[in-house]
């Protein structure tokens, strides 16, 4: 089934998707269609016969991922269960469970979110003596990471974690769990030692697309070039005026890397704006065209010039968070505008009071970018832990949070028992758990060591269940009512006022459940299995919120949780100095400032019909109020793009008309 371009696509969108072999670099500009020209290339590619097994396309966040890959569905109106789409994570655990006995690895290796690796990582630290409470945690993590993906070195500031990251890595290995870091080092380290495992990947996927190539860190960058030939079937879309995440180690200099290591590849500039009206889109041209190191494009748009930007300038960041409630209340009756039409944005979380404390005197619902995921509260991780662990019974991390979770009598002393065994012969907590069960004379209670006893079994009759069926979600609701769960959320929560507490809980317990189902029930999925799903869940981001959650909300959330998102109305709060461009990086200057500068223009770019900006003159830092000045890149904007905001502000009608027949991408 061929698929129709011509009619669809502009003249750069189409000879992007036309351009299938060899390497290509799209440098897609904000609001271009990349995600429409990446789509349509994966359903040209399947339509002009190319199996859908050839090709990778591999993106940011499991979001983004899924949508594409509804996309495609809509495009070729057929299963894809061959097609690979996913992210980079999904790729690296993919590599890992096919090729795990070449890196020493079990293939139900269990996958450590930042939770677990702090857990693993306390842990770790008593073991060698240190106490708990001296270790920082946070600083700990970021240079293990850092470390473990080549962005740092040991050096004098930081070799006293060294002790603990070769100990951490021993533990990883011991557990048969890796970290997210692992995800994409390991792939690197397997497939740069065995040329023939390489050459296998690289004959696999004979078509790769890589999205939001500028957010690609180094070693990303690697693994890519791995997985293809210099002269290779590889098409990166990306962006360097969005380039927002260097802190975690991201570089927009890797589309400079790829025009050195690609030989003979083309270039398509997209540089049609289907998203902004032409002042917000001028606005956001001028701005970025401050930043030197750049690939120079100007972007164009065929809508409206529409309504001007609005600055708002506030007293006090209370005035501010009240000026843009009301404005919110004002624009839902006048333009008939919804809660989730509103995108609110801000350069970092802790700015947020002032604005919820503003939405809930005015009972408008929002949403805080970041908030607890649905697989981050407690009892869907409790439930995750029984299932990690029978999936994978040298996971002591999974069986440290369940093992008297409800409470079953594990006394303290047989844990310790069973963690000094567990030391001495190189072997997981629920085997030594299970060795010592068969022991006499260890001077532990006969109750606590049937309780253990009952426990591993418990584990290995799951086990059997989960691995020998393909009822999954039947296991599960099985495995709840074995260990009433229930009852352990009402002991947990005794207060009558708790009542609605447990059924919520228990509610969340019962859609795990159904999200088990789901992914069984998923014609996508050829072979569902726990280990499957599993992966699928661990690599779920924070993008990823219960669906529950998302609509009906005004959305509060930093510029950097927006990239990617798009709203008819852009609320940008706190416009001030030493917050957007951040003190620290006019301080260091340079790239920072550049970055600083992207980061704004990614945030003006949000916007659809209707931008508005604001700063106070005084924000409360510390406890108390510090003067507050404008940020020197609202100087950067055009004036004849600005004007104070009014009550009696309409939308342009001849923009209203036109934008109604835009095709969204």
């Amino acid at each position: 089934m061929k698929v129709d371009i011509s009619s669809v696509l502009n003249e750069r969108q189409a000879e992007a998707v036309r351009a299938t072999e060899g390497p290509l670099l799209i440098i897609a500009g904000a609001g271009s269609g990349k995600t429409r020209v990446i789509t349509y290339r994966i359903a040209f590619l399947i339509g002009k016969g190319v199996p859908q097994s050839e090709i990778l396309a591999v993106t940011f966040t499991n979001k983004a991922a899924r949508e594409m890959t509804q996309r495609v569905r809509e495009l070729i109106p057929r299963k894809l269960t061959r097609l690979t789409l996913c992210t980079f994570h999904a790729l690296g655990a993919q590599l890992l469970r096919e090729k795990h006995d070449l890196i020493g690895y079990r293939a139900n290796f269990s996958i450590y979110d930042s939770q677990d690796q702090a857990s693993l990582l306390r842990e770790t630290s008593r073991e060698l003596g240190a106490k708990g409470a001296s270790l920082d945690l946070a600083a700990a993590v970021q240079v293990i990471s850092a470390v473990k993906t080549g962005r740092a070195a040991w050096n004098k500031d930081n070799r006293h974690l060294r002790p603990l990251f070769k100990e951490y890595q021993r533990n990883l290995r011991v557990y048969n769990a890796v970290d997210f870091d692992d995800l994409i080092m390991l792939p690197l380290e397997l497939l740069g030692s065995h040329p023939d495992v390489q050459n296998e990947y690289r004959q696999r996927y004979r078509y790769l697309l890589v999205d939001e190539f500028q957010d690609t860190s180094a070693a990303q960058y690697e693994l890519m070039k791995l997985l293809v030939a210099p002269r290779g079937n590889v098409c990166v879309v990306g962006d360097d005026d969005q380039s927002i995440y260097s802190w975690r180690g991201a570089s927009y200099e890797n589309i400079l890397r790829f025009e050195h290591d690609f030989q003979g590849f083309k270039v398509v500039t997209l540089e049609q704006n289907y998203r902004s009206s032409g002042i917000i889109l001028r606005a956001a041209n001028a701005l970025i065209a401050g930043n030197t190191q750049r690939k120079k494009k100007a972007l164009w748009t065929g809508l409206p010039e529409g309504e001007p930007i609005e600055e708002y300038a506030a007293e006090t960041e209370v005035q501010e968070a009240e000026f843009i409630a009301s404005r919110i209340r004002a624009l839902m009756i006048r333009d008939s505008c919804r809660f989730e039409d509103f995108g609110v944005l801000l350069r970092a979380n802790h700015l947020t009071r002032a604005l919820e404390e503003a939405f809930r005197k005015e009972n408008i619902p929002y949403l805080v970018s970041g908030g607890m995921s649905f697989f981050e509260r407690q009892e869907v991780r409790d439930m995750l832990a029984y299932l990690k662990l029978v999936a994978n019974p040298d996971d002591d991390t999974s069986l440290l949070r369940i093992v008297n979770t409800p409470r079953r009598g594990i006394g303290r002393k047989l844990l310790e028992k069973a963690a000094s065994h567990a030391t001495e012969h190189h072997c997981s907590i629920f085997s030594a758990i299970a060795a010592l069960g068969h022991q006499k004379g260890l001077g532990l209670e006969e109750k606590s060591m049937a309780a253990a006893a009952e426990f591993t079994g418990l584990i290995e009759d799951f086990r059997t269940r989960f691995l020998s069926t393909r009822k999954l979600s039947q296991s599960l609701r099985e495995l709840v009512e074995e260990i009433d769960y229930w009852g352990h959320l009402v002991s947990e929560n005794k207060d009558a006022r708790d009542k609605d507490v447990v059924k919520w809980k228990f509610g969340n317990v019962e859609s795990l459940v159904g999200s088990l189902a789901d992914f069984e029930e998923d014609p996508d999925s050829v072979d569902p299995t726990l280990f499957d799903y599993l992966t699928r869940v661990s690599l779920a981001s924070r993008d990823d919120l219960d669906s529950r959650e998302e609509g009906g909300r005004v959305n509060l959330m930093t510029i950097h949780a927006a990239k990617g998102l798009e709203f008819p109305v852009v609320f940008v709060a706190a416009v001030e100095k030493d917050i957007i461009p951040h003190a620290r990086s006019v301080e260091e200057a340079g790239a920072n400032v550049e970055e600083e500068r992207r980061l704004f223009y990614v945030a003006l770019t949000r916007a659809r019909r209707r931008l508005i900006l604001s700063f106070c003159s005084s924000r409360r830092r510390m406890g108390r109020p510090v003067e507050a000045f404008p940020s020197p890149f609202l100087d950067e904007i055009p004036p004849d793009c600005v004007s104070t905001p009014t009550e009696e502000t309409e939308f342009v009608p001849d923009f209203q008309q036109a934008w109604k027949k835009i095709a969204r991408d």
